[in-house]
């Protein structure tokens, strides 16, 4: 979503055989080592015992041990077998994320098929990501099945690995389900919640820029009859960015209670509150002078800070808090609200990397010409406030030989954004060859935005799932939106409405095989209102909407902790807005198709050994329809044609641990083709060795062990660099 008046500048710069068999080669790669060290070992060690919590998948919110998840609430908003799904889902569990050494988000989805992370390079800010081609981050991720909405503005919420249970991915447009939203897919964090079984835990990290950490988890009945719960999970964090010793410090405190009255009736309240003090650190460079050398042939450090630790901040604040309850009135009827108000303050300001400066105009190969780089500032002020209900009444039916199982819902979200941004101004040059920070000289500009954005939705939805003699699955729902956006354009002085309805629909099928097997195929639509304005026109652009084809096959082997799937999709967006490169002028360019394959597998191939292994094949990301004749036919976004990642963890008897993984990202021709040149393929690889030992688990985790300065993405005049090396030393002790 955008603002509903003038185009955002500023933001626009920062957006630019069988499955076992497909997965063998690199199962064989990386097992074979571990075997011969298995049959190697000599003499067994038998472990201290370790306490486990929740050692089977009780519902599609609870924890999972290890990394197959069977079950999930995000492809159904119903507690379903993955299996039983027509659309292609990935669960991250927490063991996985822990086990990565995941610090954010995109860390953690960096091993799922069709997620693209990093698309602007390495961002202390936002956890950028893109699914099967579409931006994921706007109009927002979601939180235990709501809205983190965003409307393309700089204060955006943000969510905590240590405080997720699961991080799940659901690819491709799920509007029936979710209303608005992007057709890329919905990625949903599914929060810790109490148990009845004690969690004690408490954890020290540190690692490179200064990174000092300390977390804990506790969890446990708060009463003799286990009816009441409680959970209460928080993170504290003193470190620095990766450059000018900027702040990167922050906080995070999630206390959860559980009331369970009776075996059919639950109320869980759930809260988050957290503050980020740090600077804004980014990997931007001029195109010529990172991807390209100049015209002197030189190149810059990809390690140069363009920005100015003086000047940057970046200061976010956010508190939710709302609770989750679910009634079973009889055998029939079960009746669920989920509700959530949130609230979030943003200060940011950052100067942005420019190009080079010409000091000799007579002499256009002076290295003086290739020293020196324009930088802009920029900032934004924000205070967003957000509500959030979804009420749903499913009713389970029996006749003969059929089953249903269906969702009656109702849900309603309102966001209110106030926001100042300034774009532009004045700023010292940077010498390259000698910077200096905070030299002071910078003036921001006028705010070309100053306003309030308020965005309401209204859906009304149904589903039926239906099951026949356990061997066919059937997923048919329609529902009806009205979204309306308002703007106070304090600017101009001027108010804007807008209203967009739409009816989206979602069918599939699923054939149960009796030996694991569970060929699937769906049909699914998304609306996203644009809330923008032709500024050529003055009338309002029309809402973005997008279908999609799906077919696939899933394989789960019953009793064990294996999980493999494939799919084929055809996805179309249609009324895509996307920002001229000169004027930064919105337009609705008609439509993009892609299409594509993914293959995944998630296993325990031995006792103790865990593998996730993905692979995405983008066939085309492309514009077929546009008002610009020269755009058809280019790639759209920067997809890669393959994409491919493969980890593998495993616990040796003596409690050592070792896990490797590779993450390769194909070539590509940067956004819109815009780059001056490929932009080449990478491979990153990630390690982690620790020891666990009586109740406590040591880790050390390097993300991009080569410390590789792998260009992600490039546009026409800049490029962005992928993260540097991170090395993270964990100590858990669980009591």
């Amino acid at each position: 979503m955008r603002h509903l008046s003038v185009p955002r500048t500023a933001r626009q710069r920062l957006l630019q055989a069988s499955i076992t068999a497909a997965f063998g080669a690199a199962a064989t790669t990386l097992c074979g080592p571990v075997a011969w060290a298995q049959q190697g070992a000599g003499a067994q060690t038998t472990l201290p015992a370790v306490t486990v919590v929740g050692d089977t998948e009780a519902s599609g919110t609870s924890r999972v041990t290890g990394y197959v998840a069977k079950r999930s609430a995000t492809g159904s908003k119903t507690d379903t077998p993955i299996i039983e799904t027509p659309q292609s889902l990935s669960v991250v569990t927490a063991d996985r994320i822990e086990a990565m050494g995941a610090l954010n988000l995109k860390d953690a989805l960096s091993y799922t098929p069709g997620v693209g992370i990093a698309p602007y390079g390495a961002d202390s800010r936002y956890d950028w990501i893109t699914v099967r081609g579409f931006d994921a981050y706007s109009p927002g991720f979601y939180l235990d099945g709501l809205p983190l909405r965003n409307n393309g503005n700089f204060g955006v919420w943000k969510t905590d690995n240590y405080g997720a249970e699961r991080i799940e991915l659901l690819r491709g447009p799920a509007s029936v389900l979710y209303g608005q939203g992007n057709p890329g897919g919905v990625v949903n964090v599914v929060s810790k919640r109490p148990t009845a079984e004690p969690v004690r835990e408490l954890q020290v990290q540190i690692g490179t820029h200064q990174r000092r950490q300390v977390a804990g988890d506790f969890s446990g009945a708060l009463n003799k009859e286990g009816t009441l719960l409680y959970r209460l999970t928080g993170v504290v964090r003193d470190a620095e960015l990766p450059a000018g010793g900027m702040p990167d410090d922050y906080y995070y405190l999630a206390p959860s209670l559980t009331w369970k009255p009776s075996s059919d009736t639950t109320l869980t309240l759930l809260s988050q509150f957290s503050r980020t003090r740090a600077g804004a650190y980014t990997r931007t460079q001029p195109a010529y002078g990172s991807l390209l050398p100049t015209a002197i042939g030189t190149r810059l450090s990809p390690d140069l800070y363009i920005s100015d630790p003086e000047f940057n901040r970046f200061h976010h604040d956010q508190q939710m808090i709302g609770y989750q309850f679910e009634h079973r009135i009889n055998p029939t009827w079960t009746v669920r609200q989920n509700v959530r108000a949130a609230h979030l303050e943003l200060d940011y300001q950052q100067l942005n990397p420019g190009q080079f400066v010409t000091r000799n105009a007579a002499n256009p190969l002076d290295p003086a010409n290739f020293r020196w780089l324009s930088r802009s500032p920029f900032s934004s002020k924000e205070s967003i406030s957000a509500f959030n209900i979804d009420n749903q009444a499913q009713a389970d039916l029996r006749l003969g030989d059929w089953q249903h199982q269906v969702v009656f819902g109702l849900d309603y979200q309102r966001t209110r954004i106030d926001q100042v941004s300034r774009s532009g101004g004045t700023a010292p040059d940077l010498d390259t060859a000698a910077p200096v920070y905070g030299v002071g000289g910078i003036q921001l500009a006028a705010p070309y935005f100053d306003g309030i954005s308020t965005l309401t939705q209204t859906g009304v939805y149904v589903q039926d799932q239906i099951k026949w003699r356990d061997r066919w699955v059937f997923n048919i729902g329609g529902r009806y939106d009205d979204a309306k956006g308002k703007l106070r354009d304090r600017l101009s002085g001027m108010d804007i409405a807008m209203n967009d309805s739409k009816f989206t629909g979602r069918a599939g099928v699923v054939h149960l095989l009796p030996n694991g097997w569970a060929p699937y195929a769906s049909y699914t639509q998304s609306f996203l209102p644009t809330n923008t304005v032709d500024p050529a026109t003055g009338t309002p652009f029309g809402p973005e909407t997008a279908r999609q084809y799906e077919a696939g096959v899933r394989y789960q082997p019953e009793g064990r902790k294996q999980s493999y799937s494939a799919a084929v999709f055809d996805l179309r967006r249609k009324n895509y807005i996307t920002y001229d490169a000169a004027t930064f002028m919105p337009h609705q360019r008609g439509e993009i198709s892609v299409r594509g394959l993914e293959l995944e597998a998630t296993t325990e191939l031995l006792p103790r050994m865990n593998l996730t292994a993905a692979y995405s094949y983008t066939q085309r990301a492309i514009v077929t329809e546009s008002v610009n004749a020269s755009e058809i036919g280019k790639q759209a976004t920067a997809v890669p044609r393959n994409r491919f990642s493969v980890w593998a963890d495993y616990r040796f008897e003596n409690g050592i641990k070792v896990g490797l993984g590779a993450r390769y990202t194909g070539s590509t021709r940067g956004e819109n083709e815009a780059s001056p040149a490929r932009v080449p393929s990478a491979t990153i690889y990630d390690a982690m060795v620790g020891y666990d030992f009586q109740q406590w688990s040591l880790a050390l985790n390097l993300r991009n062990l080569t410390d590789k300065n792998a260009l992600t993405n490039c546009g026409a005049t800049v490029c962005y660099y992928g993260a540097p090396r991170s090395v993270i030393a964990t100590a858990t002790y669980r009591f």
